[in-house]
């Protein structure tokens, strides 16, 4: 049986995450809740975020807050976070989860398709980070998680908007710890390889698919939506003070 990590700076803990009602979302606000944390978390699947927050209420330390946003919105992006800090407090550590790796064709990209793309996958990081940091920086301390993917690292085809945009996030998580680590305050990229959501294993995962993952992932087993959260603890808890500006690949050692 694996016996994880118990994170004491974690309690009650302001953790804010975008895109977690469902796959690796959900899995992170389950685990910073079952930490003890202050989770406030936003999604557009209003009914599945809405039962998740139910579900967990009842044995949760403290239970969680929910609220529907589009995150392409900054507007609304923001008024959410406006909502969840007056709830849970002051934004302490903010995981940038929120994504879509539809996958389409360069042919079949458009002006407002990239733009789209980008919003849902990039451009919200920022914005996010940007509306935290104040908070961030009144406490003298906080984490930022940005999510990347390795599916630009592997060169992978098939979804341009996509792989420009997650690479992009490297380059952002970057340039943000160096303007906000002299306030105290950590950004890294968390990096998730193939994980095995209900979405992907609906959408994309096919008994060819499953073979190219026992060949190229090291660990050739299932990587799960628990195993990107428990790395999502590890960046938001005091045990990773001093790392910033890095990459953090949870991808059972494709890359």
């Amino acid at each position: 049986m694996n016996q994880f990590a118990n994170y004491p700076s974690l309690r009650d803990r302001p953790v804010l995450i975008t895109g977690g009602a469902t796959g690796i979302g959900a899995a992170m606000v389950e685990a910073f809740v079952a930490q003890g944390a202050r989770v406030g978390f936003i999604d557009l699947n209003a009914e599945a975020g809405v039962a998740l927050a139910e579900k967990l209420s009842a044995s949760a330390h403290f239970a969680p807050r929910f609220a529907a946003a589009d995150i392409t919105d900054i507007a609304a992006l923001d008024a959410a976070i406006d909502a969840l800090r007056a709830q849970i407090g002051p934004i302490a550590a903010l995981l940038n989860n929120a994504a879509n790796d539809r996958r389409h064709d360069m042919d079949t990209v458009t002006s407002e398709s990239w733009d789209a793309g980008v919003a849902v996958n990039l451009k919200h990081q920022f914005f996010a980070a940007k509306n935290v940091a104040a908070d961030m920086r009144a406490a003298g301390a906080g984490s930022i998680v940005n999510f990347g993917s390795v599916s630009w690292k592997m060169k992978q085809g098939g979804m341009p908007t996509y792989t420009t945009s997650k690479a992009a996030v490297q380059g952002l998580t970057r340039g943000l710890a160096r303007d906000l680590g002299p306030f105290g305050i950590r950004v890294n990229t968390l990096v998730p390889g193939w994980v095995m959501t209900e979405k992907q294993v609906r959408l994309w995962v096919t008994d060819a698919t499953k073979d190219e993952l026992a060949r190229n992932q090291c660990i050739p087993t299932a990587l799960m939506p628990e195993d990107i959260a428990c790395m999502a603890l590890f960046l938001a808890a005091d045990d990773s003070k001093m790392c910033t500006a890095q990459d953090f690949i949870v991808d059972a050692g494709w890359t």
